[in-house]
């Protein structure tokens, strides 16, 4: 694409004019599915219950739903907290999959990390500075940081769908 190319004007251009309204990704819509997200995985934790929520199912080269939750919490901060908004990471992205946590804690953790999510996508709505902002563009989407948003929805389902997977190995299901 041309550098200051309108995008919907080249799309227009080769395929006619769009009958769809533009849409908004607003903090609002983000955070409800991200909240969606964090929530049906706590169905699956709460399905598996303390007793298997920490449990693998093929082995090692699998990850429990306990391990996937709190690494969609790391997710989520790392993602809207240090690339969105600057703050420093000390992440250890690998030491996520390997915790353990009980099924109260990974309610607690979540709800902590739903109220930051709110607060993360307000301050980018809001023009949040970050000196780690050129991780911000999945796509070139010039008008904002929705490509970053929409990337942390997307890692949410994608391992909401790896927590369904789990449980259904570890059941029987």
């Amino acid at each position: 694409m041309p550098a200051g190319a309108d995008p919907c004007a080249l799309v227009a251009a080769e395929h006619g004019p769009s009958t769809v309204r533009g849409m908004e990704l607003t903090p609002d819509v983000a955070g409800r599915y991200v909240r969606l997200a964090f929530e049906q995985m706590l169905t699956v934790a709460d399905r598996l219950g303390d007793d298997r929520v920490n449990e693998r199912p093929l082995g090692r080269r699998t990850n429990a739903v306990a391990g996937i939750v709190v690494h969609c919490c790391g997710v989520s901060e790392f993602w809207l907290g240090h690339v969105g908004r600057g703050r420093e990471s000390t992440r250890a992205r690998e030491d996520e999959f390997s915790t353990s946590a009980t099924v109260s804690e990974l309610h607690d953790l979540v709800a902590v990390t739903l109220a930051q999510v709110e607060a993360d996508l307000a301050a980018i709505e809001a023009g949040a500075d970050s000196a780690y902002a050129e991780g911000r563009m999945f796509l070139v989407v010039p008008e904002g940081d929705a490509s970053l948003v929409v990337h942390v929805i997307e890692e949410l389902f994608q391992h909401l769908g790896h927590c369904e997977l789990a449980a259904d190995a570890l059941l029987g299901s």
